[in-house]
């Protein structure tokens, strides 16, 4: 997913992050569509509701995400993001623990924030946005796992979320008279969604919300060491404390959980 998103960084010199974002969305579609061919029952009814409504949710992540990636470090981003799926998880508990990771999370949140608010506040403000967005993504995700048609759905939902946000293509222009760009944001299609989401698909079918809480912690790491070995960003000290307060806070949130059977 973050090599996928450190390619999409290079494209900004040619795109904005938004049309970027919408290549993306578009490569997803169109791999997805070749390879499951959906049944017309997919393209009809609660199944293309439930499918677009995650498809856009999905695509506007994105957007969000790449616009905040254009103005923060990668892995700075993906930490303050994190502030989705915690709350989601916490939301209807209020264990010790949860309040602890909460707390984690927070203090995690404002070192970050404390470091980049003076340089960027609406890379912050769209960080935020993004988590707003993975936490409904996190929701109608479950939903189209199990009750949805699974990765027919990822299809669907992507082609119609690369409709409805076609005028996204406007910040584009620059990547259709090179072969070699346009090769890069359909890659950043494949590595960054079709992956990615796929998988995701096949572990929410699996294991428990709290053991793939577990597995997602490992997230803001990745995205950091990706940011440092491709894009050369080196995180400060506050900012890696804060990455490593919000990994410590979801896997507090999710130890006990995690030794119930899915």
């Amino acid at each position: 997913m973050y090599l996928g998103a450190a390619v999409a960084v290079w494209l900004f010199d040619a795109a904005s992050p938004g049309g970027v974002a919408w290549l993306r969305c578009l490569g997803a579609a169109l791999i997805l569509l070749a390879w499951r061919r959906p049944p017309w029952s997919a393209w009809r009814g609660k199944p293309l509701l439930l499918a677009g409504a995650f498809g856009l949710v999905t695509a506007g992540m994105n957007v969000v995400f790449y616009e905040a990636i254009a103005r923060l470090p990668l892995g700075t981003v993906v930490a303050l993001e994190f502030t989705g799926p915690v709350v989601v998880a916490a939301f209807g508990s209020r264990g010790r623990r949860d309040i602890a990771a909460l707390v984690l999370v927070a203090a995690g949140v404002v070192c970050i924030a404390d470091v980049q608010l003076r340089g960027s506040p609406s890379g912050v403000a769209f960080a935020l946005a993004a988590a707003a967005a993975w936490a409904g993504y996190i929701l109608l995700g479950k939903k189209v796992a199990l009750g949805g048609n699974g990765i027919d759905s990822l299809a669907v939902g992507f082609a119609v979320a690369t409709v409805l946000l076609s005028p996204l293509a406007l910040g584009t222009g620059g990547v259709w008279g090179s072969p070699s760009l346009l090769t890069m944001g359909i890659g950043v299609g494949l590595l960054a969604t079709v992956v990615p989401y796929v998988l995701d698909q096949v572990v929410l079918r699996r294991l428990g919300q709290a053991r793939f809480a577990v597995l997602l912690a490992l997230l803001p790491v990745t995205a950091s060491i990706i940011g440092f070995v491709v894009l050369d960003q080196v995180p400060s000290v506050l900012e890696a404390a804060g990455i490593l307060a919000v990994v410590g806070g979801v896997a507090l949130r999710s130890r006990d959980e995690a030794r119930e059977p899915p």
